[in-house]
């Protein structure tokens, strides 16, 4: 039996929906890899200037203290908090 008008059209309109479900899908999924990456260089940027600046290492140290979740907490429970070494740069600068 042959395919009418409507099942015609009713069949482009489902496969212009799955195209555009799957569109969002990979716009969804590019936008988490975007924030995840800000997270990193957020994160990254953050130790950087807790190793050579007393006021955010202090702020790291609060930040992990103060994480909601238990699991987060003990992602950090090994770890150091850096922090700025003894001023070197006195000395061998002149």
């Amino acid at each position: 039996m042959a395919e009418t008008e409507l099942e015609r059209a009713e069949k482009r309109y489902a496969q212009a929906k799955a195209r555009l479900q799957a569109l969002r899908n990979r716009e969804a999924t590019r936008q988490r890899k975007l924030d995840t990456r800000r997270k990193v260089i957020l994160g990254g940027a953050l130790i950087d200037l807790a190793e050579r600046d007393d006021t955010a290492a202090a702020m790291l140290d609060r930040l992990i203290r103060n994480l909601p979740r238990e699991q987060d907490r003990k992602a950090f429970a090994d770890w150091d908090v850096p922090s700025p070494a003894p001023d070197q740069d006195s000395s061998s600068s002149g």
